[in-house]
């Protein structure tokens, strides 16, 4: 039996002990939960940055330090990398899901060489680094080599014209190890609108159905990033297994044709979804994109007005920008999204996806892939708990993850979906 003095003293422990993690500084909230649980980014350009800088040739490439990759005075000219192994580590990510983006493209075979193309690249790239990195193939080797310390790593396809509107190249790209799929880019498929192009299928042709039926049989995540309200809807009313947005901010903060509206978000809180917040400050600022379609009208017209003359319009255009700097993006706004999401269907569906080495905007003070602690550090600032920061740096792309892998496994007795090839006359 504990004696009086005993008790009080344990109770005054307690109250200290309270009151000593409720004196923690939002920097040591942060730093906490990323050592307990590290990002897990949704979207990094980096194997597109070495097609552009080096043509993927890469086997004397220093990825352990980057920012000598600054090439300013080139055509075109271009920042240093955003992204490498020293960086990764001091931003606290334990896992990334490296994209292998090509570029929206009508002649889909060649989209699909380059895919591979891709795939390869970063393959080699991670094995070059076998005690930094490591590629998974699910979710047990991801957790495995985080634990190890490693920067665990899988493919997303950004784009569904990487498949060539065909689900067996789709099946070959997962055994090739590409873990989601963003039914488009930039443009429209064959099968599915884009976000960022005319309307021509409201949303899924009934192929694209069959693409999300297909991807959620062999357990390929199904990303919604780039795609039209139409093709959001539709893809989450076929999906069977939570969807992701790999790299997209709440069109509620910000009224971007990228970003997710609201009422699609109840829907991937009823699909088990997650909403990964992109950090490219032209998504997050209604300020700053209202400053891009300034200067957008401002070239046209200064073309129109030196037509003839593109030397007269580039002067004008700089001159324009000379005048018209572009607004500053804090941290802050990227922590209003996730704050919108919170508030719209909860803290278990937000995620991060960053967007580096594929954006040539960011917030101040995250101009590189270190700058992860500083936005835990403002979510910390704004009341969200070590529990919170942890959900949202990985636990919740975990769990997404996890229930893709289980929704295939009860689909292992199940046949692919086939449909017809294309006959071609013999030679």
């Amino acid at each position: 039996m504990k004696r009086p003095h005993q008790l009080a003293g344990l109770a005054a422990f307690a109250l200290f002990a309270s009151s000593a993690a409720a004196q923690q500084s939002p920097e040591a909230v942060a730093e906490a939960a990323l050592r307990a649980a590290p990002v897990f980014d949704g979207h990094n350009d980096v194997p597109w940055a070495l097609r552009g800088r080096v043509h993927n040739v890469i086997n004397d490439f220093d990825f352990v330090d980057t920012t000598d990759t600054a090439t300013l005075d080139g055509d075109p000219p271009r920042a240093a990398m955003h992204t490498d192994l020293q960086r990764l580590r001091k931003g606290h990510v334990g896992a990334q899901f490296w994209s292998v983006y090509v570029p929206s493209n009508d002649d889909e075979a060649e989209a699909v060489q380059q895919t591979i193309e891709q795939i390869d690249v970063a393959k080699r790239l991670i094995a070059r680094y076998p005690k930094q990195m490591m590629l998974a193939s699910n979710a047990a080797e991801l957790e495995q080599a985080m634990k190890a310390g490693k920067v665990a790593g899988m493919l997303g396809m950004e784009g569904g014209h990487s498949i060539g509107s065909s689900l067996a190249v789709l099946r070959q790209m997962y055994a090739l190890g590409a873990r989601y799929m963003t039914l488009t880019h930039g443009r429209n498929t064959p099968w599915a609108d884009s976000a960022t192009d005319a309307p021509a299928h409201d949303g899924l042709t009934p192929f694209g159905e069959q693409v999300v039926r297909e991807m959620n049989r062999i357990g390929m995540i199904v990303d919604l990033s780039h795609v039209s309200p139409a093709t959001m809807k539709d893809a989450l009313r076929v999906a069977r297994a939570p969807v992701m947005f790999s790299h997209s901010g709440a069109r509620g903060v910000a009224d971007h044709p990228r970003n997710v509206p609201d009422d699609v978000l109840p829907l991937v809180k009823a699909n088990g979804g997650i909403v990964m917040v992109v950090l490219y400050a032209a998504f997050l600022d209604p300020e700053l994109r209202k400053h891009g379609l300034d200067r957008t009208a401002a070239k046209a017209r200064f073309d129109a007005q030196y037509l003839g003359d593109p030397a007269g319009a580039a002067a004008a255009l700089k001159a324009w920008d000379a005048a018209h700097p572009a607004p500053q993006v804090p941290i802050a706004r990227a922590a209003d999204h996730i704050d919108h999401i919170k508030g719209a269907i909860g803290i278990d569906h937000i995620g991060i996806g960053g967007d580096y080495d594929g954006m040539d905007a960011t917030p101040v003070g995250m101009e590189d892939v270190t700058g992860y602690p500083a936005l835990f550090a403002e979510l910390a600032r704004r009341g969200y708990s070590r529990s919170d920061l942890e959900k949202i740096a990985s636990g919740n792309m975990l769990r997404v993850l996890k229930m893709v892998e289980a929704y295939a496994d009860t689909q292992a007795g199940h046949p692919p979906i086939e449909t017809p090839v294309a006959d071609k006359a013999a030679d």
